[in-house]
């Protein structure tokens, strides 16, 4: 039997997951729509993965998670290692491409930029702040012009003139981009100019101040938008790298942490009826007035975060 590892990425809009062999090769994997319930994505996604492994030969011995409730999922699955974004992404990047000096990186409500030398993360930058320069935006601007947003891409490279959209925020975009079409901008100039509107706050907002290099690798969902390639491209003037499992990243990279250095023993992927029970306390310790998160299965805490101080620290199994 070999050992292999799974890891899980678990964001506000997606939950992905890969389980990978000793050599890094992704054996099963998946992805779907966090729907607002991480645990939830997180026992469907498991599910899913079961009936794809192949348990005459594998069995997986070590779980990695990362994204916005990996704490939550980690307690839940047990995982040996929890990272953040950040290195989970540069971990699985590098293992495919390791050259890259630069990744771009848009999921469905925020974006990242993270800037590596000789595979070693040198510097990043993360933007939550506006939604013009992601998936959802992308998304909410499709549903406007009546068109599916996975066909954005071959749309706007069929542009020969793509119309300026306004890139500084949400509410300005889509101000423009409603005063463009009533005064009758094709809709596949419309739609090449959202996709270079993406890219141009992207550059302006999270990569503003940093020294951009090539190879350049994209990814997260928008990566799949080869009109947002294409816009990027003539921006940059590199070519930017996208790997079909571009959307994987975070994924792979927490798997390949956990098989690295995360404590082994088989797991079973029989958590359909494990049940959790999350209470968030404020601690009045000090001025910062915490509020701490925790998790408790079988009325016995197993985990907890959110203190900034020793005077917050919550005692597992209490």
């Amino acid at each position: 039997m070999e050992k292999a590892y799974m890891g899980i990425d678990i964001g506000s809009i997606s939950t992905k997951a890969v389980i990978i062999d000793k050599y890094c090769h992704i054996i099963a994997s998946e992805y779907l729509y966090t729907e607002g319930n991480p645990i939830g994505a997180v026992k469907k996604i498991i599910s899913i993965l079961k009936k794809k492994m192949d348990f005459t030969k594998y069995q997986v011995v070590s779980i990695g998670t990362t994204g916005s409730a990996r704490k939550l999922i980690g307690s839940l699955l047990g995982a040996s290692v929890v990272k953040n974004e950040i290195t989970a992404h540069a971990i699985g990047t590098t293992s495919i491409y390791p050259d890259v000096r630069t990744i771009f990186e848009i999921g469905g409500q925020d974006s990242k930029i993270i800037l590596l030398k000789n595979g070693i993360v040198v510097d990043y930058a993360m933007n939550t702040l506006c939604a013009a320069g992601t998936g959802s935006f992308l998304s909410s601007q499709s549903k406007r012009l009546g068109v599916d947003v996975k066909d954005f891409g071959e749309i706007a490279l069929k542009s020969k003139n793509p119309t300026l959209i306004a890139a500084r925020c949400t509410v300005f975009a889509e101000s423009d981009l409603v005063h463009k079409a009533q005064i009758g901008c094709l809709k596949e100039d419309l739609i090449a100019g959202l996709c270079r509107s993406v890219a141009v706050n992207y550059l302006n907002n999270v990569g503003k101040g940093k020294k951009i290099v090539g190879p350049i690798v994209f990814q997260g969902g928008v990566s799949k938008n080869i009109g947002v390639v294409h816009a990027f491209e003539e921006l940059t003037g590199e070519k930017i790298l996208v790997d079909e499992n571009s959307h994987l990243m975070g994924a792979l990279g927490v798997a390949i942490l956990a098989m690295r250095g995360g404590r082994e023993e088989v797991f079973s992927f029989d958590i359909e009826n494990v049940s959790f029970e999350t209470k968030g306390i404020n601690c009045h310790g000090c001025a910062n007035c915490c509020e701490i998160i925790c998790v408790k299965r079988n009325n016995k805490i197993i985990d907890s975060w959110g203190n900034r101080c020793w005077k917050g620290q919550i005692k597992v199994g209490s």
